[in-house]
């Protein structure tokens, strides 16, 4: 038994009562006295640790408002941004950052688990692609279309969490029932494209940030998607428009997990290096998958891109061959053949 984030204040004697041996209580409120007598029963007690700017032991996905908290001030004092800084200290790599970090990516997997047992994955469809995609950008359009088109067949949308065609993917299907209303905040969205620094001519993440928040307050669609970003890309801030947010500290564990819950597909927009590292990772799944287990469909989209620019087709072609995996790969030119295959594969 493990119990977790809890308040037991006021429940010592439930605590007296019960057999406690081999029971975990992680980050727990205890009554005065009770962390002793529980370890001498047999219980293992992992305390509150000190001087980390995040709680280890939460026991839910992240929200936009909880990492935008203090946006007003600036980008800078919220804490995203204050747990980003915190990563680069030498504080976080010690023994005891090290272990909030590693706790705190445990707590985060088993809430994203909770709520993806609602959920039949095989309903679960991946958008991938760069993080560039501007606001008011045809990709940045097509990204957000695409996004409502899946949420409004019963998909639920995953991304990697971040800005570009991630946060329009999140903006669609949340979206996804009024339109009118996504144009809107589409048209809304375009008057601060990017959050390049000001010494370079654009604009900040506070001004990025902030136009999102907008949008939210002015039109609060809820229907469910997912994003998983990671603080280790500390550049790129989470988009606002994900329902729910499982942001991770280690990118390997935050890359696995969200390839891993798309059984529903996977759509590949233009992108650079990242997006070509989770294309051979959800091939490597696909290749070595079980037999009689059916590979994840796996879409790309962008002929010139993927074949001439970043060539990653032609090898994942050679994989494919006489593999499973053969047949659920697809090169396409438009988010609509994208949607085609994948509502195919259904």
């Amino acid at each position: 038994m493990a119990v977790q984030g809890i308040d037991l204040t006021d429940r010592l004697d439930d605590l007296q009562r019960v057999d406690v041996r081999g029971a975990i209580f992680l980050g727990c409120t205890l009554p005065e006295g009770a962390e002793d007598a529980l370890q001498a029963r047999g219980a293992l007690v992992f305390p509150q640790l000190p001087d980390i700017p995040f709680n280890p032991y939460r026991n839910e996905l992240h929200t936009a408002s909880e990492l935008y908290r203090d946006l007003g001030r600036g980008y800078e004092h919220t804490p995203d941004a204050l747990i980003y800084a915190w990563t680069r200290t030498a504080a976080a790599s010690s023994l005891r950052g090290s272990l909030a970090h590693t706790l705190h990516d445990h707590a985060v997997t088993d809430a994203l688990d909770e709520l993806v047992e609602e959920v039949n994955t095989d309903l679960c469809v991946g958008i991938m692609g760069g993080h560039a995609a501007e606001r008011g950008s045809e990709t940045y359009r097509q990204a957000a279309n695409l996004g409502a088109r899946l949420a409004g067949s019963g998909r639920v949308v995953m991304t990697g969490g971040g800005p570009g065609a991630m946060e329009a993917a999140n903006l669609g299907a949340r979206l996804h029932r009024d339109p009118a209303e996504l144009g809107r905040a589409l048209g809304m969205l375009a008057e601060v494209p990017r959050f390049t620094p000001p010494e370079q001519g654009g604009q900040g993440i506070t001004a990025w940030a902030r136009r999102a928040m907008d949008v939210l307050e002015r039109i609060p669609g809820q229907d469910p998607s997912i994003g998983i970003p990671t603080w280790f890309y500390g550049h790129e801030p989470p988009n606002v428009f994900a329902t729910h947010i499982a942001k991770y500290f280690s990118n390997a564990i935050r890359e696995d997990i969200l390839l891993r819950l798309c059984r529903g597909g996977i759509i590949y927009l233009t992108g650079a290096a990242g997006t070509v590292q989770e294309v051979f990772q959800a091939a490597t799944g696909n290749y070595y998958i079980a037999e009689g287990v059916r590979p994840t469909p796996m879409v790309l989209v962008g002929v010139e891109h993927w074949t001439q620019r970043i060539p990653a087709w032609p090898l994942l072609q050679a994989l494919g061959r006489d593999r499973a995996m053969g047949g659920h790969i697809h090169l396409v030119d438009s988010v609509e053949e994208a949607w085609q295959v994948i509502d195919g594969q259904a």
